[in-house]
């Protein structure tokens, strides 16, 4: 076996673990729920992570506000990180933990839904951004890896990948991200 054939493997292997779990894809179901209700109330869905889950957050973000399969009105979605000035003159004023609650404290109101993307969990600013999305009744969604880290007792729902492995999380990540996009698009659209 080589090393591409090991990791295409190991992917996959997570893959079939989610694929498996009924709990886990009731919840993913439950995400897409949550999503489709908060958009028919006129709401908006936020996404924030660091790194490759900032990337993560910025993607699913586009395909919702954008399109996914179909040609359909825009759905407002978006990632916190995406304005640079802002993360830097916050960063250098109330320090980067603080980044994303003063975004969440500015944007979100009661009926909107925060997506928190970290692998570990225990991303102190999505932690914060948690804590404050909880104090203005913001639905809080935690993609995360096998435990949920400290993250978990501040989200309201938890889709954790069951894997301590960030790439393969990553991964899994996206795929889910993908199958949110498509059941949000085909629940809220299909009949157009």
């Amino acid at each position: 076996m080589t090393d591409i054939e090991k990791i295409i493997g190991e992917s996959v292997a997570v893959k079939q673990r989610i694929l498996e779990n009924p709990e886990l894809l009731q919840r993913i179901n439950d995400f897409k729920s949550v999503v489709v209700d908060a958009y028919r109330r006129g709401g908006k869905v936020l996404f924030c992570g660091n790194g490759g889950s900032a990337a993560d957050a910025q993607h699913i973000a586009a395909e919702l506000s954008g399109r996914f399969y179909l040609d359909r009105k825009p759905l407002y979605a978006e990632a916190l990180h995406c304005n640079s000035s802002y993360m830097t003159s916050v960063s250098n004023d109330y320090g980067y933990e603080n980044v994303f609650s003063r975004a969440v404290e500015a944007v979100a109101h009661k009926g909107d839904v925060l997506v928190g993307i970290s692998t570990s969990g225990n991303s102190a600013n999505v932690l914060k951004a948690f804590e404050k999305a909880r104090e203005l009744g913001v639905f809080t969604i935690e993609m995360t890896g096998n435990n949920g880290g400290k993250m978990a007792p501040f989200a309201d729902l938890i889709i954790n990948v069951p894997s301590d492995d960030t790439p393969r999380i990553q991964e899994a990540h996206i795929m889910i991200g993908h199958i949110i996009c498509e059941l949000v698009e085909k629940e809220l659209f299909g009949n157009e």
